[in-house]
């Protein structure tokens, strides 16, 4: 979100509130808000979902060890009923380094290799499979350090929304 935001790399840590960004471009003005994953936290974030247009949700790519909580924390997600039919943007962050997971087996791991469409890495789709039901999505690998690959998700997220 900084790298977009300030055009750098800020060292941050994990979120522990929220944080509420706004990300601009000539054709994109997006208002970000950062919901921390502590457990803690989880509860409070419906209150922050009434009035959302899409969701962004950040997988660590290079933690395998994490994808079965991320895809339960998702699952949970896109249960609530605010954000039902909403599009979903999954930012497959550190694609650079080595055991990065590709979007393929994340798609798996989610339960959506059925209906999945290709363009490069990057894999979207509609489709009525399971807790993704009447919704599009997108999931974009990225490198939020250099940029790499977050305007395209946005692009594509305004586009669904």
């Amino acid at each position: 979100m900084y790298k977009m935001k300030l055009g750098e790399v800020v060292t941050t840590i994990p979120s522990i509130g929220f944080n509420i960004e706004t990300v601009e471009s000539p054709n994109l003005q997006l208002s970000v808000w950062d919901v921390g994953g502590s457990e803690k936290i989880r509860p409070l974030a419906k209150y922050f979902y009434q009035n959302s247009k899409g969701l962004i949700f950040v997988i660590d790519s290079n933690d395998n060890e994490r994808i079965e909580d991320a895809t339960t924390e998702l699952e949970q997600i896109l249960r609530e009923e605010e954000l039902k039919n909403l599009p979903v943007l999954i930012f497959l962050n550190k694609q650079d380094l080595p055991f990065a997971m590709t979007s393929y087996k994340v798609a798996c791991e989610l339960g959506l290799r059925s209906s999945i469409g290709r363009e490069d890495d990057t894999l979207y789709r509609s489709t009525t499979k399971n807790y993704f039901e009447g919704r599009y999505w997108c999931i974009q690998p990225c490198v939020a350090t250099t940029g790499e690959g977050l305007w395209e998700g946005f692009e594509w997220l305004m586009a669904a929304m």
